[in-house]
C-alpha cells in the first residue's frame, strides 16, 4: 500500500480526512484473521486514496468499491464486527436488522459533520426507521487530545441514553471551530440533555469511558482504516463521507443479500430485541440543534 511522504490535506473531492499518525500504543498487530488481513489492506488503500494529493475528480462514489455487483468487495469476516448487542448505547436500529452500518469517526473531523447532518438523516428516515438499517458507533479519534476527550464524552452521555444527542450537538455546524475542551464538553452534554452532569464529568474522566474508546479505536487500526469517517456495510469497506447514493446503493445490496441468504438476522448477537422495535435510538430532542447544511471545508 503506497504511503505519502507527508500526511496530505483532505481532498474535497474524496470527503475523507487522514489521519495525522498513529499514536504509538495503537501499532498492534491484526489479530482477526487472514481473511481481515487481505481486506485491512484493501481498506488502508481505499483510504489513502481517498485522501491523496493527487486524488481524481470524479464526482461518483467509485471510491466507495460499490459497484453493480452485490458480492463485489464484501468480506464476511469484517460483517461479523457488528456487535448487534440491543442494550448498545451507542447504536440505533434494530439488533436484528439485516443491515449493520459501522461508523468509525471523530468528533475534530469535519467531513464526519458532513455525513452526520447531510447524508445520516436521510438513511435513518429512510432505512433505520424501518427495521432495515441498525448503526453502530464507533469512536476512532485520530486528532489528538481533544478528539480523545470528545470521543470519551459522547461515551459518557451515552450512559445517560443521550449518545445521539450529543453527537448532534458536537457535529451541528461551526461546533468544532471552537474546539472541545473541558468546559465545551459539558455545556454540549447540556444542550444534548444530560441530565446528571456531574456524573456525566465522572464517566467521562474514567476508566471505563477510556477502555471504551480505546476498544474502538484498535478495531478501526485493526481492519486498516487510516481516515474518517471509514464505514462497514455488512462487511463492504467504504471510505469517506461519499454521496449518498453510495450509501443507499451499498444498504439496498447488502438488504437484497441478506434477504436471499436469511443470515443476518439469524446471526444476529446479543440479547432479544427491545421492546422499542427501533432499538436504542433515542427521541428527537426538541432543545438539539437541527442540521443545517454544511458548508465547511
Amino acid at each position: 500500500m503506497p504511503t505519502p511522504k507527508s500526511t496530505p490535506k483532505p481532498s474535497p473531492e474524496s470527503g475523507s480526512a487522514r489521519k495525522p499518525g498513529r499514536p504509538a500504543r495503537s501499532r498492534k498487530p491484526l489479530v482477526y484473521g487472514a481473511g481481515i488481513v487481505v481486506a485491512a489492506a484493501l481498506f488502508g488503500y481505499v483510504s489513502y486514496r481517498a485522501t491523496a494529493p493527487d486524488a481524481p475528480h470524479s464526482g461518483s462514489s467509485a471510491v466507495a468499491d460499490v459497484t453493480a455487483d452485490p458480492e463485489a468487495g464484501v468480506y464476511p469476516e469484517l460483517a461479523e464486527l457488528a456487535r448487534r448487542d440491543a442494550g448498545d448505547k451507542l447504536a440505533r436500529g434494530r439488533a436484528d436488522a439485516p443491515v449493520v452500518l459501522i461508523e468509525y469517526a471523530d468528533f475534530k473531523c469535519g467531513y464526519c459533520a458532513k455525513f452526520a447532518r447531510d447524508t445520516e438523516p436521510a438513511l435513518v428516515k429512510k432505512y433505520v426507521d424501518n427495521g432495515t438499517l441498525r448503526i453502530e458507533w464507533r469512536n476512532f479519534p485520530i486528532f489528538g487530545a481533544e478528539s480523545e476527550a470528545a470521543a470519551r464524552a459522547s461515551w459518557a452521555a451515552g450512559q445517560q441514553g443521550r449518545f445521539w444527542q450529543f453527537h448532534r450537538a458536537a457535529y451541528a455546524e461551526g461546533v468544532k471551530e471552537k474546539g472541545f475542551g473541558k468546559g465545551r464538553l459539558k455545556a454540549l452534554a447540556q444542550q444534548a440533555g444530560v441530565a446528571d452532569l456531574d456524573r456525566f464529568q465522572a464517566d467521562a474522566d474514567g476508566a471505563a469511558a477510556a477502555a471504551a474508546v480505546s476498544k474502538d479505536q484498535e478495531q478501526g487500526y485493526g481492519i486498516g482504516a487510516t481516515s474518517t469517517p471509514s464505514f462497514l456495510i455488512n462487511g463492504r469497506p467504504i471510505a469517506g463521507a461519499q454521496p449518498t447514493g453510495a450509501f443507499t446503493q451499498a444498504i439496498e445490496q447488502a438488504a437484497e443479500r441478506a434477504k436471499n441468504t436469511g443470515s443476518a438476522a439469524e446471526d444476529a448477537k446479543g440479547s432479544e430485541p427491545a421492546e422499542d422495535t427501533k432499538g436504542s435510538a433515542a427521541p428527537e430532542d426538541p432543545a438539539a440543534p437541527t442540521n443545517p447544511k454544511d458548508t465547511a471545508k
